[in-house]
């Protein structure tokens, strides 16, 4: 079978405090004279650890992707998902190892990735053409489907700089999705934009993957991966520990969540944000009876969140996931008819308490997102782990078995001529 991709033992070092490895004539100057002033010698760290003052975001990764393979990538916050992606792309240069790719690449990794901001839409369309290779006609011939789908056809003619994101996005995936490239290489396309969108996203990546393109695809959403990808490679610390089919390397990535969430919060480094603010532990536990206990279908359970030193009011967000990693609910403080927190309270633990508790039996993990002022200023993965007993619910009992779904309904059967309204 025909390789498409091909990496070997590559490493990404990145140096500590600095957004780019490219300086700028400024900085370059400014370089060679501290050196001079320094007699010419090399620059002192201060440090004899060669590693002291940089961060490994990939280390000896290797792997080959065959011809037309669709495969996820996955991991945590800062594990190298994206650093891999822009290597691959040819956006950053690794520091040791190589990437071979065969074919023409198209990527997606940020919003208005390979747009120029000065151009139109539409120029903007022919030039990511021309940098694939394409001739004028190739990319003419396929111009009203990457309209229509992206749907911007009123501001093609206005520079992409005024776009608003979710243009941007919508124009830049139209182009990834259908000008003819071998490899399509995409960054978490399907966060953005409305549920209209996602859902053309989806459908399009499942197009893709059936016309024998080769396909690179990083999400942390492990259910849509489950259902677009064969293989999945599983990045920890910047290492490659997983490279399996993707069920298998979907369960050891929430294996991964669950050790994370019996470890200490605040000593987690797989985490995004601001960082002014840090979730420092999450309790879960049912209330039934007026005492604490494993939570179980049916009943009170009471989720608690701590911030250390939290200056003042903090919000906070967050998303219950199934052991299958399928998103199962949403929670969030900053709406308005679900809370009853005061804007001007003292920092402080947030409670969010659930009456009736509608899962099924099972492992349940968090994620979270903590807000101050708002911002963003703690994402975390995993957060929590809780697991829900058996129990009973609006009546009856509910055992812990497969294939039984994940969410609880009341519900009642009736007698047709009861129907409380006609059905035609």
């Amino acid at each position: 079978m025909t390789t498409a991709i091909r990496v070997e033992k590559l490493c990404k070092r990145f140096e500590l405090g600095r957004s780019s490895q490219y300086l700028t004539l400024r900085e370059s100057i400014a370089k060679v004279a501290a050196a001079r002033l320094r007699g010419g010698g090399p620059e002192r760290t201060g440090s004899s650890d060669p590693d002291d003052g940089f961060v490994w975001a990939l280390r000896d990764v290797s792997f080959e992707i065959p011809k037309g393979q669709v495969v996820g990538i996955l991991g945590g916050n800062g594990a190298g998902k994206s650093t891999l992606l822009k290597v691959l792309s040819r956006i950053t240069e690794p520091t040791s190892g190589r990437a071979e790719l065969r074919g023409r690449v198209a990527s997606l990794l940020e919003v208005g990735t390979g747009f120029h901001p000065e151009l139109t839409g539409r120029e903007n369309v022919y030039l990511n053409g021309a940098i694939l290779g394409m001739r004028k006609s190739e990319v003419r011939d396929r111009y009203d489907e990457i309209v229509s789908f992206a749907g911007v056809e009123r501001f093609l003619d206005t520079p992409v700089k005024r776009y608003s994101s979710g243009m941007k996005m919508r124009l830049a995936f139209a182009v990834a999705a259908h000008l003819r490239s071998e490899i399509v290489i995409v960054d978490e396309v399907l966060a953005v934009g409305d549920n209209e969108f996602q859902r053309k996203c989806l459908g399009k990546m499942n197009a893709i993957a059936g016309e024998g393109r080769t396909v690179l695809f990083v999400s942390h959403n492990t259910a849509l991966l489950s259902n677009l990808c064969e293989r999945g490679l599983l990045l920890v610390d910047g290492e490659l520990r997983t490279d399996a089919p993707i069920k298998e390397a979907v369960a050891e990535h929430l294996r991964t969540y669950e050790r994370a969430a019996t470890s200490d919060l605040l000593q987690r480094t797989d985490r995004a944000g601001e960082g002014e603010l840090r979730l420092g532990a999450v309790e879960v536990f049912g209330t039934d009876g007026g005492h604490k206990g494993p939570p179980t279908p049916g009943g009170p359970v009471r989720f608690v969140f701590h911030v250390p030193d939290a200056p003042g009011a903090w919000d906070l967000q967050f998303m219950i996931y199934d052991q299958q990693g399928f998103p199962v609910a949403s929670l969030d403080s900053r709406v308005p008819e679900n809370a009853r927190l005061s804007p001007d309270r003292e920092g402080g633990p947030l409670i969010c308490d659930v009456p009736e508790l509608p899962l099924v039996p099972g492992c349940y993990r968090l994620n979270t997102a903590l807000f101050h002022r708002g911002y963003l200023q703690d994402h975390l993965q995993g957060a929590a782990v809780f697991e829900v007993s058996e129990g009973t619910f609006d009546g009856r009992a509910v055992e812990a078995k497969r294939g039984s779904g994940t969410v609880l309904l009341r519900y009642r059967w009736v007698e047709a001529e009861t129907m409380p309204c006609e059905v035609t």
